[in-house]
């Protein structure tokens, strides 16, 4: 397999260095996650500040995020360059990178691709679970691929060094914007779907289109994406992990943990439905006494990721394939991918 066994190496007390970088998390933010993300030894993370919002709603969400970098700006920055990323760690920072999970923020005008990118959203998804103007997501019956307007979409992303994202996309989509971008695309957070058969994981083609393209592919720490929910174990996680650097190369996949705290259920709602359907009121209701999907007991925090570093090395991968799965790998493809190229 690709990963392999450091000699002497110990399953326990290993020291990560460079960076440790979780790819994608949406919590309901206080100082004390970004507290948590230290003594997890982050040194970045992706955070999401938009699902459904539009442009003005999404302008909006991006001024709070200015806000909150300004309050606790002893913990945190915004990554803004690629170079913005050894500067953060090297300050003693957790670096922030802002994104959306959707394309609702650019409208239906490919020039808000440069507005909301000098604005600070550096990652956006193509598609969220349902049709976008650019591509289908995950959850469509059908998929037509990327639209002419998505191939404007994806060369501007790509002039203006904004991540393109295909988390929630459905597989045609997927691998036409692999194909379409002069850039390596990412998928943050999702899982292969050999581990776990569910449209929102990803399929071999996928992983295998990623790492031949340069691409990078963020394991999902979230229940639903998992094979046994919150009761996967961390030794069938790894040995997922294993077999993906098999198919996609263990320079191409990194950790994006969708670590959601401090929601409750409507939160879901609002995931799952926006503004795109009525929902009854009483499943609302339904909705706001469900509570979130417990994590499993190996993630609980972002202070557990050196639970993950210690996990791969036991599964015998070497110290710089830990390091680079923990973060170098993520580091390397940013560096690229956040540069304007005109």
């Amino acid at each position: 397999m690709a990963a392999t066994q450091a000699s002497g190496s110990q399953t326990t007390g290993h020291q990560l260095s460079g960076h440790v970088i979780d790819a994608l998390q949406y919590s309901n933010w206080t100082r004390r996650h970004f507290e948590d993300w230290r003594a997890g030894g982050m040194t970045a993370v992706g955070v999401t500040i938009a699902y459904h919002e539009r442009a003005r709603d999404t302008l909006t969400r991006l001024g709070e995020w200015n806000w909150r970098l300004r309050e606790n700006a002893d913990l945190i920055r915004p990554i803004r360059r690629g170079g913005d990323l050894d500067a953060a760690r090297d300050e003693g920072r957790i670096g922030v990178l802002l994104g959306a999970q959707n394309c609702s923020p650019i409208d239906d005008d490919v020039g808000l691709v440069q507005v909301m990118n000098d604005a600070g959203l550096k990652v956006m998804q193509l598609t969220y679970n349902n049709l976008s103007l650019i591509g289908a997501g995950c959850a469509e019956l059908d998929d037509p691929g990327i639209s002419r307007f998505g191939r404007e979409v994806i060369s501007e992303m790509n002039r203006v060094g904004m991540v393109i994202d295909m988390s929630h996309s459905a597989e045609r989509t997927t691998l036409e914007a692999i194909e379409l971008s002069s850039r390596p695309v990412a998928v943050t957070h999702a899982n292969p779907r050999f581990f776990h058969d569910t449209p929102r994981n990803k399929s071999t083609d996928v992983l295998r289109a990623l790492g031949e393209s340069g691409g990078m592919f963020g394991f999902s720490l979230y229940p639903p994406h998992l094979a046994d929910g919150a009761q996967t174990t961390l030794d069938t996680f790894t040995a997922m992990v294993a077999r993906t650097a098999e198919i996609a190369g263990t320079g191409n996949i990194g950790i994006g943990s969708d670590l959601c705290q401090g929601w409750d259920g409507r939160t879901i709602d609002y995931m799952r439905n926006g503004r795109w359907r009525l929902v009854p009121q009483a499943e609302r209701e339904r909705f706001a006494a469900t509570p979130w999907p417990d994590q499993p007991a190996w993630f609980q925090r972002s202070a557990d990721m050196p639970k993950l570093a210690d996990a791969l090395r036991e599964r015998g991968f070497s110290a710089a394939d830990v390091d680079g799965i923990m973060g170098g790998n993520w580091a390397r493809y940013l560096r690229d991918a956040l540069e304007p190229t005109g």
